[in-house]
């Protein structure tokens, strides 16, 4: 009997798919599509490193731990292992039967060594000398020479050369991760992959000896950071030395080209400690993700036109950020809107002498940001500045450690929340001394305190003086920073203490409303059990439900008598989908919840979150007519889940005005009298204006 749930990494691969759907859309601009193609070859780095890894240190220790879906580990790694297999093979036809014909026909080229004209070789032959060949080291592998530590991620050259007692001898040279991937030649708009040129030159690493074959090969490992935090006397320096063996964990998967010999690739998997069934063969290049070099070029034609934020309404004409918030919340999208006013919230805070306190919460951050000098020059005037920043926030681990540390030597006291709990959720809280007393403004988000993910990601942030929204942040940084453990608060839900129970009974109050009950979700992943169970209670109690998910999605949607009236989508589109509404009840009288927490059982037990209510009325208005409308109207990049746990494209009426969902938000977002964007399509370089993309206004 078919499972009511679905595989959460075969999810996964799904929603990698759809990312390769948009890298073969015709529709879209050549560097666009490449941008697609060198995200999923990332995004499946990152699936190898982190989910694959989990399962095959469930399968080596022998706990044969079920998916809800009844799989063990091994099941789940030779189904993984097939999808990722044709997953490969669409990978290597996009990028050569259709990109790079493309490009070329566009002036840009990823060209062979052997096809360059000779005085382009002999610039590059000076080149490599000078920049390539003093940081290449050659390792060869006998009995006096070890097998050496491959790095995560790190391209290297198989290199058989003549043995010194004869037959053939086995030597490694890894690529400098320091030099591009990419060498530009001809001008420019022409691309040497750096293998070829080292390939080109390897004499000069084995003067006066034969080379019989190279043969490119690649090693991803397992790269999940695991801490015994009640055990650790420092968190900051077992983190740090946890980043540094990450580059050196356990190998997951070994990625070759299938022209490389029998005995080659035996001997690798040998001393990788694999297996035949982890390595990926390919016909072209490996570590797809480095085209992200290529696909950033400034090249206006072969990108759709760049979005330029708007400055949020409420903002334009005043500002003292105070001012406009005290009068009314204000509900900001990004990057639809522009991120400025966060950073200048922190910074007009630093400044104002009538500021007593800062505290904010630093998940993912940059050095640029402006918040890590906002926050130094906050304590340096003075005030009191508390940081609670997530040292295992995955892969800015390193970046944490240093802006922790900066921030220590400015003043500001800086912890690492609670044991055992990522800190996940976004917030900043300023307390100001004002003339009828001390008030609160509180900033909460579903994105990080990043500005470069927030010109690529979808978020929602809320600024807000509610006094019991300012408690609440008051007493949850008191528990982040001290010993204080509260689990009851007026207005937020925060986990894991109570988030959970809250979820439950609002989804249960919408099912005893019967088929007037309405619920509307829209997250990265849902893959909590639990929460899909009291989804599918709700479905079969009559309420109608939409799922807006991501990434990965247990629930199967359609099934009669289980969940015939839940229906689940997901939107792929230029900006990454981040944003996490929930939205129960109808219209006006709609409770509506937004914040840092996913459905995912690490979200709500695991980790700090938090969900805030958006209350103000315009701004409730705004999130069910304009967010979660276009969302659930959107037939142009959504693809639908059926009962069989199958995706395809949104269905479009005969003769209707397709939706792009954001489009349509980067379009309502323009203030009034800006002429129309214009987005140039792939292929023959047509025009054509969003306007018209979305010009019927969606209905919730």
């Amino acid at each position: 009997m078919r499972t009511p749930y679905l595989n959460a990494e075969i999810s996964w691969l799904d929603f990698n798919s759809r990312v390769l759907e948009e890298a073969a859309d015709p529709g879209l601009p050549w560097l666009e599509r490449l941008r697609f193609l060198a995200i999923g070859a990332t995004n499946l780095d990152e699936f190898f490193m982190i989910r694959v890894a989990g399962l095959q240190q469930q399968q080596a220790s022998g706990r044969h731990v079920l998916s809800p879906d009844g799989l063990g580990p091994t099941a789940q790694l030779e189904v993984i292992r097939g999808r990722v297999l044709e997953m490969t093979q669409r990978f290597e036809a996009i990028l050569a039967r259709e990109l790079v014909p493309a490009l070329e026909e566009h002036g840009l080229r990823l060209v062979r060594h052997q096809d360059l004209p000779q005085s382009e070789r002999e610039r590059l032959a000076r080149w490599y000398l000078e920049e390539v060949f003093p940081v290449l080291t050659p390792l060869a592998v006998d009995t006096s020479h070890p097998f050496p530590i491959i790095s995560n991620l790190s391209l290297n050259l198989g290199i058989l050369v003549d043995g010194p007692h004869g037959g053939e001898a086995f030597a490694r040279v890894k690529l400098p991760p320091n030099l591009p991937r990419f060498v530009p030649v001809m001008g420019g708009l022409a691309f040497l992959p750096l293998e070829e040129l080292v390939t080109a030159h390897v004499d000069t690493l084995f003067p006066e000896i034969r080379v019989r074959a190279i043969h490119p090969f690649r090693v991803t490992r397992h790269a999940d950071i695991e801490i015994a935090e009640d055990e650790a006397v420092d968190l900051l320096k077992v983190v740090e030395q946890e980043v540094r063996k990450r580059r050196f964990g356990q190998a997951t998967r070994l990625e070759v080209t299938r022209r490389m010999p029998a005995g080659m690739r035996e001997m690798l998997v040998r001393a990788l400690s694999l297996s035949e069934q982890d390595v990926y063969a390919s016909d072209g290049l490996l570590g797809l993700g480095d085209l992200m070099q290529v696909a950033r070029l400034p090249l206006p034609d072969l990108h759709v036109p760049s979005h330029l934020p708007v400055v949020p309404k409420p903002f334009r004409r005043e500002e003292d950020l105070f001012a406009v918030i005290k009068e009314r919340d204000v509900l900001v999208h990004h990057p639809f809107e522009a991120f400025d006013p966060v950073v200048d919230f922190i910074w007009q805070a630093a400044e104002d002498p009538s500021v007593l306190a800062i505290k904010q919460t630093l998940y993912r951050t940059t050095g640029d940001s402006g918040f890590i000098e906002a926050l130094g020059e906050a304590a340096e005037r003075g005030k009191q500045v508390a940081v609670v920043v997530e040292l295992k926030a995955r892969f800015d681990e390193e970046n944490n450690i240093l802006w922790a540390k900066r921030l220590e030597q400015r003043g500001v006291h800086v912890t690492y929340g609670l044991v055992g709990l990522k800190t996940h959720g976004k917030m900043a809280l300023v307390v100001r001394r004002e003339p009828d007393g001390i008030r609160r403004y509180v900033h909460m988000a579903t994105g990080n305190y990043n500005p470069s993910t927030a010109r690529g990601y979808t978020d929602l942030g809320l600024f807000t003086a509610d006094p019991e929204v300012g408690a609440d942040a008051t007493d949850l940084f008191n528990t982040l920073t001290g010993y204080s453990r509260k689990q009851a608060y007026r207005r937020l839900l925060v986990a894991p203490d109570g988030m959970r129970g809250r979820l439950v009974a609002l989804i249960r109050e919408e099912a005893t409303k019967g088929e007037l009950g309405r619920i509307i979700f829209k997250c990265n992943a849902l893959t909590d059990i639990p929460i899909i169970r009291e989804l599918y209670a709700a479905s079969q109690a009559g309420a109608s439900i939409d799922l807006v998910i991501r990434g990965m999605c247990c629930l199967r949607p359609g099934v009669p008598g289980l969940s015939d009236r839940i229906r689940v989508r997901s939107i792929v589109g230029r900006f990454l989908e981040h944003s996490r509404v929930f939205a129960f009840g109808h219209g006006d009288d709609a409770r509506i919840w937004v914040g840092s927490a996913d459905m995912m059982a690490r979200n709500l037990d695991h980790r700090v979150e938090i969900l805030f209510p958006v209350r103000d009325p315009g701004a409730a208005r705004r999130i069910r007519e304009e967010v979660l409308a276009s969302y659930l109207a959107d037939d142009v990049k959504a693809r639908v889940l059926d009962a069989e746990g199958n995706w395809s494209r949104a269905s479009r009426a005969l003769g209707a005005v397709p939706v792009d969902a954001q489009a349509y938000l980067t379009e309502v977002s323009r203030p009034p009298g800006k002429a129309p964007r214009v987005r140039r399509t792939g292929g023959k370089g047509k025009r054509r204006k969003l306007g018209k993309q979305v010009s019927r206004k969606p209905r919730l």
